[in-house]
């Protein structure tokens, strides 16, 4: 099967490590090397500021190197070797939602890819989620890869 040319596009994904991130990666790029994109896998993070009634203080972590080594396991694990869809790999500071949009803005993307967790209904309503928030304010199309049922 031949690569498309590239069309010079973008598709960001939201990727955190879970199952269902891992899911929406595979699927960003399979789209990518369909329509000859490449693609911008986004991992954010935050300092935990509260834990009960307290600051959370652990020094020696470095959040952002913690963020950077999990997010090039999962494209190892969830891509491997064999993708033929660039993928550059972005560690950002920040709330995910907000780190996604940010990329999205930045990046004049084509296309949003996140995962779901399965909250629907009211529980999802109740505790929002990133992929309510992005679906709500991107400035282009989002697809929210669900877990198979």
């Amino acid at each position: 099967m031949t690569v498309p040319e590239s069309s010079g596009g973008v598709v960001i994904v939201g990727v955190d490590g879970s199952p269902s991130s891992r899911r929406a990666l595979r699927w960003a790029v399979e789209q990518a090397e369909a329509t000859g994109k490449r693609v911008v896998a986004v991992q954010a993070w935050q300092v935990p500021a509260m834990y009960g009634t307290g600051a959370m203080v652990m020094p020696g972590v470095d959040w952002g190197e913690e963020a950077r080594t999990a997010l090039e396991s999962t494209v190892a694990s969830a891509v491997g070797k064999e993708s033929r869809a660039a993928i550059e790999q972005r560690v950002v500071e920040g709330h995910p939602a907000s780190a996604l949009l940010d990329q999205v803005g930045d990046a004049d993307s084509d296309l949003l890819v996140v995962g779901s967790r399965g909250h629907g209904g009211f529980v999802g309503m109740l505790l929002g989620s990133v992929s309510l928030h992005v679906v709500a304010h991107a400035r282009c199309p989002v697809v929210v890869v669900h877990d198979k049922v």
